[in-house]
């Protein structure tokens, strides 16, 4: 019988089984309309219905005031990086605040500076972005504030948001979107890549509050103009329209297991395994202060970089998948998205056990 395989991949990332089987068993004929959804017209009333339901429910489980645009876009994050700043700074003089955590929000400081001024508020630079800025001080006159509420490299994360005033808070949500309870009030702009929580890559989720939209830039190219695709909600191009079908269907199933309080619990219990065996272990270091640890993408380190590729040689082979850091850290990562189950993280601890007793 072969080893059941346990997908710890940062992204893209595991996906529920019940999602993939029912992905599978509607594959060559969708809703009973003889066509696979990815052939239908995505203007047709099908397709329709998906888009639809896949919005309501993502409305309703992150409970999405009416004051808001559910959009379903494409570009990745990467996109949103630089679409952001062109849509709400309107000339090059004005001001955004930005907390730099890590090679993502780096990378969207890196495109902000394109539009207008970047004021980097705070930063965890000086200790290789191990910890998240506390008692942070925003700009009076900062058009918007941007902060990565999960860094998958560095495996730090915000447990609360900041505070962010009158200024509208921007935030890349992309590796912790629905894994826990947000007040989505709180923020102007929330975007996400969807291949950790949501669904696989080719859609980004963009949660944004209407007067942002309405008070965006003009006179911008079509396709990146915020405005565009609220006037055609997400629809004035052919959209990813069977990643959209599996975000319904992710949707569906974090309803069935009892919605975000549910599904924030398990995730606690997954983190707490497997950070209490490392924490108890002098064999395996975590390389995260406490405080910042993510729930999401846990990171350690072992002795040495020789050990490290054994650790992940062998994790490979015993079913362990996608256990190796990001190449620009290297180390070992766990990522705990969603569909990874309590199981899957007991089954590492084992396997770590097991490895740690033969050498030692």
């Amino acid at each position: 019988m072969a080893t059941k395989k346990y997908n710890f991949y940062a992204g893209p990332a595991i996906l529920p089984y019940e999602v993939l089987k029912k992905a599978q068993d509607e594959l060559l004929d969708f809703n009973g309309i003889g066509l696979s959804v990815m052939e239908i017209s995505h203007r047709s009333k099908d397709f329709d219905a998906v888009i639809k339901g896949a919005e309501e429910k993502i409305r309703k489980i992150l409970g999405v005031p009416d004051n808001y645009y559910v959009l379903f876009l494409q570009g990745g994050a990467s996109l949103q990086f630089g679409m952001i700043p062109m849509n709400l700074l309107k000339s090059k003089d004005q001001q955004a605040d930005y907390v730099h955590t890590g090679e993502w929000a780096k990378k969207a400081i890196k495109e902000a500076k394109l539009f207008g001024k970047v004021n980097i508020v705070a930063s965890s630079e000086d200790k290789n972005f191990s910890y998240i800025p506390k008692n942070i001080k925003f700009s009076e006159n900062a058009v918007y504030v941007h902060i990565t509420s999960n860094e998958t490299i560095g495996g730090i994360q915000f447990q609360t948001y900041p505070d962010s005033g009158n200024v509208p808070l921007v935030c890349d949500m992309s590796s912790d979107i629905f894994s826990r309870k947000i007040n989505v009030s709180k923020f102007g702009l929330i975007y996400a890549g969807a291949q950790k929580n949501i669904g696989p890559s080719g859609v980004t989720l963009v949660i944004i509050r209407k007067d942002l939209v309405e008070n965006s830039a003009d006179g911008l190219t079509t396709m990146l103009s915020y405005k565009t695709h609220v006037k055609e909600p997400s629809l004035y191009n052919t959209p990813p329209c069977f990643g959209i079908y599996i975000i319904k269907l992710v949707m569906d199933w974090i309803e069935g297991l009892g919605g975000l309080s549910a599904i924030e619990a398990r995730n606690e219990e997954k983190a707490k395994i497997l950070y209490d065996f490392i924490d108890n272990s002098s064999f395996y270091k975590s390389v995260v202060e406490k405080e910042s640890r993510s729930k999401m993408n846990v990171v350690w380190r072992l002795n040495n970089e020789a050990l490290e590729e054994k650790f992940i040689k062998e994790a490979t082979a015993a079913g362990m998948i996608g256990l190796k850091g990001h190449r620009s850290v290297g180390g070992c990562r766990a990522s705990l998205y969603n569909a990874m189950d309590v199981e899957g993280v007991k089954a590492l601890v084992e396997f770590m056990k097991k490895f740690e007793m033969a050498n030692k």
